[in-house]
């Protein structure tokens, strides 16, 4: 039996309005922007970064065997006659055309997830419940952006069951127009907290930008957000003036229509009991903490909303593990003995910096182990920053962490706070304080290493593992 591709050449060249040079391929199998991942039979798709113009990496890309290159007329002189292009005025656009192209192909039904934190958990835990009942088709990384979201959408096959997209923001007017190219049948705001302060003057303006993902909601469709927050009122109003058929709403209160009734929290997973829609459902998530638990009923949420079963999704969040960067574990062995790694390096916010914490304090210790966090600034968060930093040592006095580790100015306001015997040391920046922590782990421990990815804790993260072997993941 042969495999439709992923398009057909002349398909995408009329998706995009391009005009070919050289020959259109039979197929085209996937769409890349980077050729360091590029596979033979992709597009090449020539999009122009902040830092870098995809033009200059086209004969790159066509070395490596792409299959079609979609450029610029700017740029479309600058390649030989017989080179297979699609030229188009402007290749973002031109991305964007063949994923809104896409999405009016697709009989799949869909759902889009945002939030201020646990926007790409919940996507993955959504493709881990949607694919043990049928294709389904997500992101890889969290393409969550201007480029990610048409190019996941690019990306989709025509005969996916479930599509499962991820919508973020980092000012005003963002998420609209990525809203509308999706075009989901359920849209989830996961929550709405103290993130991107610097571009919106408060919780609510995060709320109203949020809520924009309703709008792309095709007819009838559902909407569903966190009972547990302040702004609740306000998303079901925005939610119900977009034109959503339903709003469902999940957390603990006990107006939820997905309601948590209660939780068992381990250091390494979690059980829940919930009432789904009025249906008992109890069930264990492979991946720990509270903030997980509450995501889930999410997750339960927006797959009865789609029509899959209720108790295959529920079964399948026992699989469910951390994401690189997201909680991600690791034991490895010191020069005494093994300690456990724990990677939240992707990204920091007050809410998933306490959820670490959280976490971190009830990791078990051996012997003389600590529990140790290796901290990095949160980014965006305007001028209430220096406070929101300060206001994490009751969460580490609280929780029973032995030992931070700090970087960055605004982290300084925190290691300051704190008493002095859970200073461990403070730097500038990540790449100075890599060697305190290296020195300082031991047989025992458990270290977090968190921070906003502009602090540049992964590289930590990666010293650690570089150091020493690691003796198992802890998947």
């Amino acid at each position: 039996m042969t495999t439709e591709p992923l398009w057909t050449g002349a398909r995408l060249i009329e998706a995009m309005d391009a005009r070919s040079q050289g020959p259109v391929p039979a197929a085209v199998t996937g769409a890349s922007i980077d050729t360091r991942t590029l596979e033979p039979g992709e597009a090449f798709f020539a999009i122009t970064g902040e830092a870098r113009n995809g033009h200059d990496f086209v004969a790159a890309a066509l070395d490596k065997g792409a299959a079609l290159a979609v450029v610029d007329e700017a740029h479309a002189g600058s390649f030989p006659a017989d080179a297979p292009l699609a030229i188009v005025p402007d290749v973002l656009r031109g991305m964007e055309k063949a994923g809104m192209a896409r999405r009016a192909e697709l009989t799949a039904r869909v759902v889009a997830v945002t939030g201020s934190v646990g926007k790409t958990g919940t996507k993955e835990a959504l493709r881990l419940v949607l694919s043990r009942q049928g294709k389904t088709h997500a992101p890889v990384a969290s393409y969550n952006n201007h480029w990610g979201v048409p190019l996941t959408l690019t990306r989709t096959p025509r005969d996916v069951r479930y599509g499962v997209y991820e919508i973020g923001m980092n000012a005003p007017g963002e998420i609209l127009p990525l809203a509308k190219m999706v075009q989901p049948d359920v849209a989830v705001i996961t929550t709405i907290q103290p993130v991107h302060l610097a571009a919106f003057e408060s919780l609510e303006g995060i709320a109203r930008e949020k809520a924009a993902i309703f709008n792309g909601l095709k007819a009838g469709g559902t909407a569903i957000i966190n009972a547990d927050i302040p702004q609740t009122g306000l998303l079901r109003e925005l939610a119900l003036a977009a034109g959503a058929g339903r709003v469902v709403s999940f957390g603990e209160s006990e107006a939820a229509d997905v309601r948590l009734l209660g939780c068992s929290l381990k250091p390494d997973v979690s059980t829940a009991e919930a009432n789904v829609m009025g249906r008992p459902v109890t069930y264990k998530l492979g991946s720990p903490g509270k903030h997980i638990v509450l995501n889930s009923l999410a997750v339960l949420a927006a797959a009865e909303a789609l029509g899959a079963d209720l108790a295959l999704a529920a079964l399948a969040l026992a699989d469910l593990v951390p994401p690189s960067g997201r909680g991600a574990r690791q034991v490895l062995h010191a020069p005494a003995g093994p300690f456990t790694l724990i990677d939240e390096s992707y990204n920091g916010n007050p809410a998933s910096m306490r959820a670490a914490i959280e976490n971190l304090g009830r990791m078990p210790v051996s012997g003389r182990g600590r529990r140790i966090a290796v901290l990095g600034d949160m980014l965006e968060l305007g001028e209430t920053a220096p406070e929101l930093h300060k206001g994490l040592a009751d969460a580490v006095t609280g929780n029973g962490i032995d030992l931070v580790f700090a970087c960055g100015p605004l982290m300084r306001t925190l290691y300051d706070a704190l008493p002095s015997h859970h200073r461990g040391a403070y730097a500038a920046q990540a790449s100075s304080l890599e060697p305190y922590v290296l020195d300082a782990v031991r047989a025992g421990d458990v270290v977090t290493v968190k921070g906003s990815l502009g602090t540049r804790m992964g590289p930590i993260v990666k010293a650690m593992t570089a150091r020493f072997p690691v003796v198992q993941a802890d998947d």
